[in-house]
Formats: C-alpha cells, sequence, structure tokens
C-alpha cells in the first residue's frame, strides 16, 4: 500500500484547511469539509475490507451507502490538521445499513467525524442529483459574509445582488446566486434538511449570523467559490464604511456580461428582464 499520507485527497484536505484557519473563516473547531472518494483511489492506500470501527448516525444516507469520503473531525481544530491528519481527518465509507459509517483511517485518538456529517450527507446527495460530478461540500465561518447576515436584508435575491454588484466576476463565478436560510441549530438535521433544498438551486448557502455552505467538483472550485463571495461581502464593508452605495453594475450590464461569458443567471434575481446567455 501507498503511504496515505502522500494521497492527494490527504493533501489537499491539509492546504485547504490551513488556508481556512490562516484567513480566520475556521477559528477553534468551527467549519468542517467533507471530500467524495473514489474506491480505486481509496483501495491505492487502504485495505477497504479493513474496518477500524463502526460509527453511527441519526440520518439515513442509504443513498450513499458504499460511497467513500475523507471528512474533519468533530471537536478538531483546523490549525492542527498540517501536523497531524491522521487525528484530525477520517476516511469513511457508508455503511451497508445507511445508519452508520465505517472508518478506515483517522480520528486515532477515538474521535468522530464533524457533527455536521448529516448536513453534509444531505448536501452531497442534493448536489449529486443536479450534477453527478460534485464531490466538495465546506463549511466555514467566512467573516464579511457572516458579518452581512446582521446588517443586510436577508433574502436571496438581496444578498445575492448585492454581492454581484460588488465585483463583476462574482455573476460570472456563481450566476444562480447564493441562498440564505434563517438561524436554525447548528449539528441539526433541519438544518442539514434545508441546506440540501436550497443545494438543488444552488452551491452557496448563507447560514444566517454563522457561516456558509459551499459545493463544488473540486477543492478548489468550492474553496475559490467561497473566497469570490467573501470577497464581494468583504467590499460591501468597504462601501458601507465609506457611506454606502452611490453607483453600481445595471442590469444591463449584467445581461451584457452574461452574453459575453456564455452564462445565464438566476432570472428570480432581476427585477423585470429576463436574462439569458444568448
Amino acid at each position: 500500500m501507498k503511504n496515505i499520507l502522500e494521497a492527494s485527497f490527504v493533501e489537499e484536505m491539509v492546504e485547504v484547511t490551513s488556508n481556512l484557519y490562516r484567513l480566520g473563516w475556521d477559528e477553534r473547531n468551527g467549519g468542517n469539509i467533507s471530500y467524495l472518494l473514489d474506491e480505486a483511489e481509496v483501495s491505492e492506500y487502504l485495505d477497504t475490507a479493513n474496518v477500524l470501527r463502526n460509527i453511527s448516525m441519526d440520518f439515513d444516507g442509504t443513498a450513499l451507502k458504499g460511497k467513500y469520503f475523507i471528512v474533519t473531525g468533530s471537536g478538531k481544530y483546523f490549525k492542527n490538521v498540517a501536523k497531524d491528519p491522521a487525528n484530525n481527518l477520517g476516511v469513511l465509507k457508508v455503511a451497508e445499513d445507511g445508519q452508520s459509517v465505517d472508518l478506515l483511517w483517522g480520528y486515532t485518538d477515538g474521535g468522530v467525524p464533524t457533527s455536521e456529517l448529516p448536513a453534509h450527507l444531505m448536501s452531497h446527495i442534493a448536489r449529486l442529483e443536479v450534477d453527478p460530478e460534485n464531490r466538495v461540500v465546506m463549511h466555514c465561518h467566512a467573516t464579511h459574509l457572516l458579518a452581512m447576515t446582521f446588517s443586510h436584508e436577508l433574502t436571496s435575491k438581496a444578498i445575492t445582488r448585492t454581492l454581484w454588484e460588488m465585483c463583476t466576476e462574482c455573476m460570472v463565478v456563481f450566476p444562480e446566486g447564493i441562498q440564505v436560510l434563517p438561524w436554525l441549530i447548528p449539528g441539526s438535521n433541519e438544518i442539514g434538511e434545508a441546506t440540501a433544498e436550497k443545494m438543488q438551486e444552488a452551491r452557496l448557502v448563507l447560514w444566517s449570523f454563522h457561516g456558509v455552505y459551499g459545493a463544488g467538483r473540486t477543492m478548489d472550485e468550492t474553496f475559490g467559490l467561497i473566497e469570490t463571495a467573501e470577497k464581494a461581502a468583504q467590499v460591501y464593508t468597504y462601501v458601507q464604511a465609506q457611506g454606502g452605495v452611490r453607483q453600481t453594475i445595471s442590469d444591463e450590464n449584467f445581461i451584457a456580461l452574461a452574453k459575453q461569458f456564455g452564462i445565464t443567471p438566476n432570472p428570480a434575481f432581476f427585477e423585470a428582464a429576463q436574462v439569458t446567455s444568448r
């Protein structure tokens, strides 16, 4: 077997958790990541028949049975992942009963996956229905996006429009917009179900007064998605401090942008005109 610490999926998890901590988006044990893996890839590093222990979960994950994930651990600090991946990360397989996961590697101190594992798996199920190539679900406490939920109108349309207007590339990066949820109890199936429902419509879901969920095909895509929205939220903060918006990108500008990049922005976030890429 190859050394799992040299596996690309472990190296990616180490890199992204380090960057999220460096940016201040995952303080203490805040935030979590799950990454859907190919069995062939996992089997290069682990004996997939060797189950270290079985971990129950309060969720029916039958739709994902037999699927492999690398997941951050419950109570683990992102700042510690780089120096001890085996303690802070775990490779899991959703068990045949759909009610538990088999641990194949990691959580060496006896730990368990993030308490938000059900929310992650629900989002994976939702996103795979939309995009069979979706592999990553990432949750963090992006500072300026979090701050916006205290001072901005809390609707998906209002926040999407503000983010689009703060930085030209935003509509290109997330033309479907960002979906917004009211405050819900973290780690609960309620917030997982609500997030998964929104994930049918968008790859970004903002949890009011808490943080953001992002999904994508790769780690880079998902991190970049959150990074772009967070940059726009930061610009919004600066604009508000400077006295508020005096001019911004118009609907006509957005229509031209959509045509230039061949994208179809969410028409629900425009006042009247139907916006298409052609």
